[in-house]
């Protein structure tokens, strides 16, 4: 999985707004394939990206990030059908989007799979991870919806209010102890609805609100930033092995701080210098065979000298004098029985 930093937040801001793009241009202008016929077509492209990146053994940014904009295109064509076509409207579409996707983090959180982005090393937490973002992303086009047109903010007043509110996210990872996954995963969210109202901003006519740009110019200035971003980082991104249903210290770095104690290396005899004969040492020389070996002898220990009994000194005072004489008590006690 990728690091998380200042060029992770731009390549997914610019994803998610091409995604919206693209969608538009399939679904509504100038293709106008309809609704569902983009979300069957954006579908099958999403599983096979999902697929490639479930069986990559490290991160690919190009297949990471394709599978990133496929959610953000069929998300937007989710969307848009369930609101315009089955007729939920933006509220009710973001009410159902929002209630599953808080179920399905729950549920991340209730396996006990990391919800740390960097640190994701199995299938079951990528799929996971994977799913909330394609919820992520089918929610931030109606809840961007719901800002421009139900709450009346139009795309403008919507994108300069998201912006705000990814700024106070930016000061709270900095400034206070709120958990760096919960920051992680309301920028995460937020940032598809920003990608939306901005997209929107530039396609849409002035009439509604924006600058009159069009789909397809869009679309065509996104995927070139797009194609830049992930191509440079693709050049200098560190790379990132990823064990798929490994144990959770598998993934983890080694410690080398703590050094396994090793055995002591068995000694190596040393050879003599060139040219020098080699004598062995005098505690192995070998006697001839008309000589005896040498033993040295051992100098004789000396007996212990027998120390006289102590009588008790009466200088000493009442309570050690009573110890002293206790003592010599026991120690001729001793010498009798002996």
């Amino acid at each position: 999985m990728p690091v998380v930093g200042a060029l992770f937040w731009a390549i997914k801001i610019v994803a998610t707004t091409l995604g919206e793009s693209v969608s538009n241009y399939v679904a509504i202008t100038p293709l106008k394939l309809g609704y569902a016929a983009a979300v069957i077509i954006f579908l099958a492209a999403f599983a096979l990206t999902l697929m490639m990146q479930l069986r990559a053994d490290r991160f690919r940014p190009a297949v990471f990030w394709s599978v990133i904009l496929m959610t953000s295109i069929v998300g937007t064509a989710m969307s848009d059908f369930m609101n315009r076509t089955v007729g939920l409207g933006y509220t009710g579409g973001a009410a159902v989007l929002t209630t599953l996707l808080v179920l399905v983090l729950i549920g991340w959180r209730a396996t006990g799979q990391t919800m740390d982005v960097e640190r994701i090393a199995t299938t079951k937490a990528e799929i996971l991870y994977w799913t909330a973002t394609l919820l992520s992303n089918t929610l931030g086009t109606s809840s961007g919806d719901f800002m421009s047109h139900t709450l009346g903010l139009g795309f403008r007043g919507s994108a300069l209010l998201l912006s705000a509110v990814m700024l106070l996210i930016l000061a709270a990872h900095y400034l206070t102890p709120i958990s760096g996954t919960v920051l992680f995963w309301t920028a995460y969210v937020l940032t598809r609805p920003l990608g939306a109202v901005v997209e929107n901003t530039f396609e849409k006519p002035t009439a509604q609100g924006g600058m009159g740009v069009g789909t397809t110019i869009t679309s065509a200035t996104l995927l070139a930033a797009l194609v830049v971003l992930v191509g440079y980082q693709m050049l200098t991104h560190r790379p990132q092995t990823l064990t798929l249903d490994a144990p959770p210290d598998a993934a983890a770095a080694p410690d080398f701080t703590q050094r396994r104690a090793q055995p002591p290396a068995p000694a190596v005899p040393q050879s003599p210098p060139a040219g020098r004969p080699r004598t062995p040492p005098p505690a192995l020389a070998v006697p001839s065979a008309d000589q005896e070996p040498i033993t040295p002898a051992r100098p004789p220990v000396p007996p212990k000298p027998s120390r006289p009994p102590r009588e008790a000194s009466p200088l000493l005072p009442p309570r050690r004098r009573r110890r002293a004489q206790l003592a010599d008590w026991l120690r001729r006690r001793k010498k009798r029985q002996d």
